[in-house]
């Protein structure tokens, strides 16, 4: 019974993989599983389409292997085709980045107390230069005064690291 479907299902298959002799081998593979299935003592009610059935399913399997077995090998890439990481995400732009951080913190904790401190209310907590003359009780004046020192401390800063306001606007 299973004998008269051979061509019929090895037909099919070739035109699915367009491959007579991968055909061939999945017409084998789709007897042998159905086969062994009847020697179960399971019941076949339409061995047809059970043979269709299961060369469908291993053209699927087939095709899974095929498209994990086909990717590009990473160390064939060119250098250009290698995924980079951003350029604020690579080690030596994170090192400088830390070590920037570090010394603009550096700078601004070696302002007088009193100027450090109306310098982070007001460029870190954002408070007006009335607000930080009434918190610390100094006129504005002097509050611009601390403020205007602290900036010149980090664009001192800035210049001595080489990466001054102009350079980050390009």
């Amino acid at each position: 019974m299973l004998e008269r479907y051979y061509r019929e299902l090895l037909n099919f298959l070739s035109r699915t993989v367009n491959d007579r002799d991968a055909a061939a081998d999945l017409a084998q593979e789709s007897y042998a599983r159905v086969l062994a299935l009847r020697q179960s003592g399971e019941a076949i009610s339409n061995v047809r389409a059970l043979l269709y059935r299961t060369a469908r399913n291993l053209v699927i399997d087939r095709h899974r292997r095929a498209v994990l077995r086909d990717h590009e090998d990473i160390d064939a890439l060119a250098d250009a085709a290698h995924a980079m990481a951003p350029v604020h995400a690579q080690p030596e732009e994170a090192y400088a980045s830390a070590q920037h951080a570090r010394a603009i913190l550096a700078a601004i904790e070696a302002l007088p107390p009193r100027c450090r401190e109306a310098f982070v209310l007001n460029r870190f907590e954002g408070l007006s230069h009335q607000e930080v003359a009434e918190r610390m009780g100094i006129s504005k004046n002097m509050v611009a005064q601390h403020v205007i020192r602290g900036v010149l401390a980090c664009k001192a800063c800035e210049d001595a690291f080489g990466t001054g306001t102009s350079d980050h606007n390009r």
